[in-house]
């Protein structure tokens, strides 16, 4: 499926439309917080649908998400023209998917940053992204694995819930989503909802 295939899908269409008429909201500016963005990459697959690509970070004692399930992206780097740059590099570097060439970015949603100060303070512009269904993943030591999810089992709500997470060596419950063995939650899962809202509202 080329990539104007994927653009004219009808929920491609309406995400478009939700962040042209409403682009996400920027975080009030924090002079001692990081600038990050991350890309929420679709794909349509005939016959199929939606699905939105996910990364399992590679495990690293100095990554505080270390392991964790999350977007391609990170944090602003000198060279990055934007946030959108830094999210077409970070994606590029992670997963080998070009969105400059081979994608299209659709529009960010609103910023989001960690609920608790045990995590650096970072802000992290999230952009959706649309890429034709035949584009090729590349490994990357920064990433353990990535995977697809379809649209339709994250509108599944027997997937969501509460769980426990161990995440800086400490178990804590929050809200996540539960596919197969990954488990979404922290700014990944707010991430999620955003999309969701958008599509579904």
């Amino acid at each position: 499926m080329t990539l104007e295939l994927t653009l004219a899908d009808p929920e491609i269409v309406r995400i478009a439309q939700s962040l042209v008429e409403r682009p996400g909201s920027a975080a009030p500016h924090d002079p001692a917080a990081r600038a990050a963005a991350v890309a929420l990459v679709l794909r349509a697959v005939p016959m199929q649908g939606l699905d939105l690509l996910f990364i399992r970070r590679a495990e690293y004692a100095e990554d505080p998400w270390s392991g964790q399930v999350a977007f391609p992206g990170g944090r602003h780097e000198a060279g990055d023209e934007s946030l959108q740059g830094t999210a077409v590099r970070e994606t590029w570097e992670e997963t080998g998917i070009d969105l400059a060439a081979d994608g299209a970015i659709l529009g960010p949603l609103d910023d989001v940053r960690p609920n608790t100060k045990a995590l650096p303070r970072v802000v992290v512009r999230p952009f959706v992204a649309a890429i034709s269904a035949d584009v090729a993943m590349t490994g990357s030591g920064e990433v353990a694995e990535a995977f697809w999810v379809p649209l339709d089992a994250l509108r599944e709500e027997s997937g969501w819930g509460e769980t426990e997470v161990t995440a800086g060596g400490m178990a804590r419950r929050v809200q996540a989503f539960q596919h197969g063995e990954h488990v979404v939650w922290g700014m990944t899962e707010r991430i999620v909802r955003q999309l969701l809202a958008r599509l579904d509202g």
